[in-house]
């Protein structure tokens, strides 16, 4: 399975497609969201997350039943930064 996500300036669009024994992709579900003014003040990453957590939260259901892993697409390369695994710092409160 995988998850194809992209946001606009007023909306999100996404599909929900898997592969078939023949090897050709088929659509499973689509989405198609309006964003609220908030939304629409974000910054272009923080959209494009937004697309992301949209999609899991919509297909949900689908996603947790499935057999094999699934990839999240997304044509943003912000977000690239996380995918990779992070060192965080511990910080102490003063």
């Amino acid at each position: 399975m995988r998850m194809e996500v992209d946001i606009l300036d007023y909306a999100i669009g996404g599909v929900l497609s898997m592969e078939y024994e023949d090897e050709k992709w088929r659509l499973v579900a689509f989405l198609s969201k309006s964003l609220n003014e908030m939304e629409r003040n974000y910054e272009i990453y923080n959209k494009e997350m937004l697309a992301v957590i949209r999609g899991l939260e919509n297909w949900r259901y689908l996603l947790e039943s499935a057999k094999y892993k699934f990839k999240v697409w997304t044509n943003h390369k912000n977000l690239e930064y996380f995918m990779r695994a992070q060192k965080l710092n511990q910080r102490q409160a003063c």
